[in-house]
C-alpha cells in the first residue's frame, strides 16, 4: 500500500489507486476543499507536492490549472495514490468561509481521465 504523508498531519497507508483528495480527507483527516465534488472544475483541492509528484496529469487538470493561471500546484481530485508521496494541503475548509468542503468526490477520477 502506498504511503501518503501530509505535511503537519503524519504518514498514512492508503489503498492502492485511491484518489488523493479522498485519501487526504478520509485517511489523513485533513479538511481539504473539493467544492465541485472532485470534477476538476473549481481548483479548491489544490496541493503542493514535497516529494513523489506524479509525472502524468489528466487533460482536465492541465486545462483547469492553465485557465486559472496556477503553477506549482496540482489538483488532488485528479491524482491516484499509486506510490509514496508527500503533500502540503493548501486549500482547506478552515478559514475558507465556506459552510462545507463540498460534495464527496466519487471513488474514481472524474471526468474519466485522459492522461497527458
Amino acid at each position: 500500500m502506498p504511503k501518503l504523508t501530509v505535511e503537519g498531519y503524519g504518514t498514512f497507508e492508503v489503498p492502492q489507486g485511491k484518489r488523493l483528495v479522498l485519501a487526504i480527507e478520509q485517511d489523513a483527516k485533513v479538511d481539504i476543499l473539493h467544492a465541485c465534488g472532485g470534477n476538476a472544475r473549481c481548483t479548491t483541492c489544490r496541493v503542493e507536492f514535497i516529494e513523489g509528484e506524479p509525472t502524468t496529469r489528466t487533460a482536465a487538470e492541465v486545462e483547469r490549472l492553465a485557465a486559472r493561471g496556477l503553477t506549482g500546484v496540482r489538483l488532488a481530485c485528479q491524482i491516484a495514490c499509486d506510490h509514496d508521496m508527500t503533500v502540503r494541503a493548501i486549500s482547506r475548509l478552515e478559514g475558507s468561509g465556506r459552510p462545507d468542503p463540498g460534495s464527496t468526490p466519487q471513488e474514481s477520477i472524474t471526468p474519466p481521465p485522459q492522461w497527458v
